[in-house]
Formats: C-alpha cells, sequence, structure tokens
C-alpha cells in the first residue's frame, strides 16, 4: 500500500472512531486526489461536482470500510463509481444541434489504434497489462496504481517493465514482418 492510502486509512480509523479533527483531515487530502483523478477523466465544468458527489459517498460510505482492508482500493472504487455517474450524466444530458456544414475528420486510425494496443495488452501476464494502463493510459502515479490493485509500488515498476519490454519486442516483431512485403 502506498504512503498516502496508509495515512488515509489511519485517519479513517480514528475517524470511525469519532475523531472529527482527523475526519476532517481525511476528507481534505482526499478532496485532493479526486479533483485530480476527475481532471483527467471529465470535462473541467464537472470536476467539482463530482468531487463532491464522492465526497458525499465517502461520507455515507464510511462505516462500510473494513479497516483490516487497503483503503486505497476502497477509495478508487467510489471514485470509479461516480465517474461512471457522471457519464451517464453526460448521455442524458441536453445537447445543442450542430450545424449543418461542421466537418468531423475521420477517427478510423484511433479506432484501429487502440484496438491494436488492447490485443497487444491482452497478450501480456494480467498483471502486466493492468499497470500498463492504469499508468501508461489512464495517468495513474506508480502509487495510486498500487493501491487500486493491491500491488507494491515496486511491483507495479516491475510490471510497466516487463511488460513494456513485451511488447516492444512484439511490436518490433510486426515491423519485421512489414519489412518482408
Amino acid at each position: 500500500m502506498n504512503a498516502p492510502a496508509e495515512v488515509w486509512a489511519r485517519l479513517m480509523i480514528a475517524a470511525q472512531g469519532g475523531d472529527r479533527h482527523a475526519y476532517r483531515l481525511l476528507l481534505d487530502e482526499v478532496q485532493v486526489w479526486l479533483a485530480r483523478y476527475y481532471r483527467r477523466r471529465l470535462p473541467p465544468d464537472m470536476v467539482d461536482d463530482a468531487v463532491q458527489e464522492a465526497l458525499v459517498a465517502v461520507h455515507s460510505k464510511r462505516a462500510s470500510w473494513d479497516p483490516s482492508r487497503p483503503f486505497g482500493p476502497w477509495l478508487a472504487g467510489i471514485a470509479r463509481y461516480k465517474w461512471i455517474d457522471r457519464l451517464r450524466n453526460l448521455k442524458s444530458t441536453r445537447t445543442e444541434e450542430l450545424p449543418e456544414g461542421l466537418s468531423v475528420g475521420d477517427h478510423g486510425d484511433g479506432i484501429v489504434s487502440a484496438r491494436v494496443l488492447g490485443d497487444l495488452l491482452a497478450t501480456l501476464k494480467p498483471a502486466q497489462a493492468t499497470a500498463i494502463r492504469l499508468v501508461k493510459l489512464d495517468g495513474l502515479s506508480i502509487e495510486e496504481a498500487a493501491a487500486a490493485t493491491g500491488q507494491s509500488p515496486s511491483l507495479v515498476k516491475v510490471n510497466i517493465h516487463r511488460g513494456m519490454a513485451k511488447l516492444m519486442a512484439r511490436v518490433e516483431g510486426y515491423r519485421d514482418d512489414d519489412d518482408g512485403d
């Protein structure tokens, strides 16, 4: 477990015991983490509301956290569910009609690239693929990825290094196949 999540776990234990100061400190620190989490995933005008909703969820679910379990994944789960709720709200949000003359670029290459990347990641061990997705694609820090996966930060780094090495070897193999055509 990473250092911030360990501190947060101790603060949550104190808060569950009735320590209001510890609870206030916990919410202040978690708020900073949530804001960073949502800034990478939502439009700017939705970040503050998502943070507040997640803090309310932390407050209402605080009794459900088991001190024998890691705090980081519990918090990350709440953040993820609130993020999904926000994405659902985007779907039901009224939008303006676009002008007819507006051109839209072709996203075919991006879709193919995402598919190829997904196929490549599927060839790795699950722990390697997950570490790469969380850190390299989703933008989480090593510590955040460690908290989300239950791995130590050093194991996350090792999984990323080994997974990237395997991906590079596979990509080099694809390039060699292309040269022979």
